[in-house]
C-alpha cells in the first residue's frame, strides 16, 4: 500500500481544471470560483475562494477480494483522455459514525453495493478517495473522479445510482464540483 498523501483541493483563480459547475445536492454548497488546483503533499496554500483537504490512507471498508478486483481495472489518474472531472466532497451525518466499523460496512456494500456499483464503471472512470475526517475537515471524505468526455453519460449514471441507496441516508451534505481541463 502506498504511503499517505495529503492532497488539498484549491479553488480561485488559478489551477490546472476549470470549474464548470458547484452544485449543493445536500446542505450547504462551496462559494463559485473559476478554476481548481490540486495539490498534493504539503505545499503551502494560495488564497482562493475555498481549500478543501484530504489524505489517501488505507482501504477501510472493502474486503480483500473487493480490493483486489478494483486494483485489477482501476486505471491512474491524468490520463490524457481524461479531460473532465468530478470533485464530490461529503459529510455523513452523526448516526453513521455511531455505527460499529461492521455496521458501515454492511450499508456500503451488502445492501448499497457501493463497491459493486463502482466496479462496473471502472476502467472508464478513474477515481480516488481522500479522508478528511481526521484532519478536523468540513467534509469526512473528497472523492476525486477523472474519465474522458464520451464517458460523462456513465458517470451520471453511476452518480445517480450511488444515491439512490442505502448508504445515501446517511449523507448530511454533498456538493458535486464539476471540472473540465482544456
Amino acid at each position: 500500500m502506498p504511503a499517505p498523501l495529503l492532497v488539498s483541493f484549491l479553488a480561485g483563480a488559478e489551477g490546472a481544471w476549470r470549474i464548470d459547475r458547484i452544485a449543493g445536492i445536500r446542505g450547504g454548497s462551496l462559494p463559485l470560483a473559476d478554476r481548481l488546483a490540486v495539490i498534493e503533499g504539503s505545499a503551502p496554500l494560495a488564497q482562493g475562494a475555498w481549500a478543501l483537504r484530504g489524505v489517501t490512507s488505507n482501504t477501510r471498508y472493502a474486503s480483500r477480494a473487493e480490493t483486489e478486483a478494483l486494483g485489477a481495472v482501476q486505471q491512474g489518474l491524468a490520463r490524457p483522455e481524461a479531460s473532465r472531472a468530478a470533485l464530490i466532497p461529503i459529510r455523513k451525518n452523526a448516526a453513521w459514525w455511531a455505527l460499529a466499523q461492521d455496521e458501515r460496512r454492511a450499508i456500503l456494500e451488502e445492501q448499497s453495493r457501493h463497491i459493486g456499483i463502482g466496479l462496473e464503471y471502472l476502467p472508464a472512470i478513474a477515481r480516488r478517495l481522500h479522508h478528511g475526517r481526521d484532519l478536523g475537515e468540513p467534509f469526512d471524505f473528497l472523492t476525486w473522479f477523472e474519465y474522458a468526455p464520451e464517458h460523462a453519460p456513465a458517470f451520471e449514471a453511476l452518480v445517480h445510482r450511488l444515491r439512490a441507496t442505502e448508504e445515501w441516508r446517511y449523507v448530511e451534505r454533498e456538493v458535486d464540483i464539476r471540472l473540465s481541463r482544456a
